[in-house]
């Protein structure tokens, strides 16, 4: 759970009365990603209100495309708002767990029935046998064996694993276990280069090795970064993975979390905001015991980004790892 402290800093900072989560790095734009974790973040506070006001503008604002899944992309500069109407597949993700949980919780069947569409889209758009494999493909366009040379072009940050065992009585003709079980296969072969993590974005062929995607900078970077919190999250302790993201992400950066290059396993930015140094800190008090630094251990909100990881975190942390608290 997140305190009511914490919550309020960040739904004062980054959701705007219309229900919109503002990405205040990025222009101020707006995508599923953000609502998806606006609405997870409203549940976990307990905040009905502020729930239901993400979900009106996700659901009027995003929910346009012709399948049931969101459009990515809102621009407040822009006429029409809608920039980009393909899919970010973990956007969805988000908003249809949230919306189950929260169904289930406060017994309403509106969220489970919205919960129920997206996760049935999403196994007939985007969740499908690729490069010999079941993936979660990134959008509903541009990354399959047929659009690319080198597809299936796969961003295992995109597989939220603990919102998988929610969707699946929703969506029981999905194969989610199986969903799961190929996203953990993937990171175990996806730790690549001198310092062994994996890329943001990641080519998967039927008959080749995992390398670094074309077109996309070859960087242990913002995305993946999340990787190790959302299988902490999902209660899954695959030690070989956390492990050398922890030994060859964090030890070799002084304990600072940082934007590392794949091929020559250096850092190109160090990553001091709190947000990402909470997920350092979580990381290694999950392997480690190690205390969370104190001045970590509430919210001070700095960018929508690192302080939505920062309050995914948190409660996290509160929830199974309170010893780290102190």
């Amino acid at each position: 759970m997140i305190s009511p402290t914490d919550w309020t800093a960040f739904r004062e900072k980054f959701v705007d009365p219309s229900g919109r989560v503002i990405d205040d790095a990025n222009g101020d734009i707006s995508h599923s990603e953000g609502q998806g974790y606006g609405m997870l973040l409203a549940y976990l506070a307990s905040d009905r209100a502020t729930f239901e006001r993400i979900w009106t503008f996700t659901r009027t604002e995003l929910l346009i495309r012709d399948d049931g899944l969101a459009a990515w992309r809102w621009d407040p500069a822009a006429n029409p708002h809608v920039t980009d109407i393909n899919v970010a597949s973990d956007g969805d993700i988000l908003i249809a767990y949230a919306l189950a949980l929260a169904g289930k919780a406060w017994n309403e069947p509106n969220y489970v029935q919205a919960a129920t569409r997206i996760s049935r889209a999403l196994g007939k758009e985007v969740i499908r046998r690729e490069g010999g494999r079941l993936v979660l493909l990134p959008g509903v366009t541009g990354f399959s064996v047929a659009e690319r040379p080198d597809g299936p072009v796969l961003n295992l940050s995109y597989w939220i694993f603990e919102a998988f065992p929610a969707l699946a009585p929703l969506a029981p003709e999905v194969d989610w276990a199986g969903v799961s079980a190929s996203g953990r296969e993937l990171l175990s072969k996806a730790l690549l280069g001198p310092a062994r993590l994996p890329p943001d974005w990641l080519s998967a062929p039927a008959n080749g090795p995992l390398v670094p995607a074309e077109g996309f900078d070859p960087v242990f970077g913002y995305n993946s970064l999340r990787i190790v919190l959302y299988l902490l999250r999902a209660g899954v302790t695959d030690a070989d993975v956390q492990k050398s993201i922890k030994n060859n992400w964090l030890v070799e950066n002084g304990g600072m979390p940082a934007i590392v290059n794949i091929p020559t396993g250096k850092d190109m930015a160090r990553l001091p905001d709190p947000g990402y140094r909470m997920l350092a800190a979580t990381l290694a008090c999950a392997v480690d015991g190690t205390a969370i630094p104190s001045d970590l251990r509430r919210l001070e909100p700095t960018h929508y980004y690192p302080s939505t990881l920062h309050l995914l975190s948190l409660s996290l942390v509160n929830e199974k790892y309170p010893k780290c608290l102190g």
